[in-house]
């Protein structure tokens, strides 16, 4: 199943929430999010910094990764991306494949 890195902010109505609620339920909130969805949550930091959360995941697939972020981001709450996580194996497929490409400005 596909990984997935999640990073983003709390916004003002977040952060609100973050203090009213306390980190563990959030992770249990997120747990239930990706587990509705037919995935799994493997991993959970906040930090500080420019980003307040990374989160680790797996999902069946892009369209329901970019069904999560659409929805976290239109709450108000958070905003963040998801970016998809390759293994070494991913990119040895990747680097077998033949491509057939022309920089610009070249002949």
């Amino acid at each position: 199943m596909p990984k997935y890195l999640f990073q983003g902010s709390y916004v003002e109505n977040g952060l609100k929430g973050l203090l009213k609620e306390g980190g563990s339920k959030r992770v249990e909130a997120a747990r239930q999010l990706f587990e509705g969805l037919g995935g799994k949550l493997e991993a959970f930091y906040f930090a500080f910094g420019s980003d307040d959360l990374f989160i680790i995941f797996e999902l069946p697939d892009n369209i329901s990764a970019v069904a999560v972020s659409l929805v976290v981001n239109s709450t108000g709450a958070a905003r963040g991306h998801v970016t998809v996580l390759l293994t070494p194996e991913d990119i040895d497929q990747a680097s077998k494949k033949s491509v057939s490409y022309r920089p610009p400005g070249q002949a």
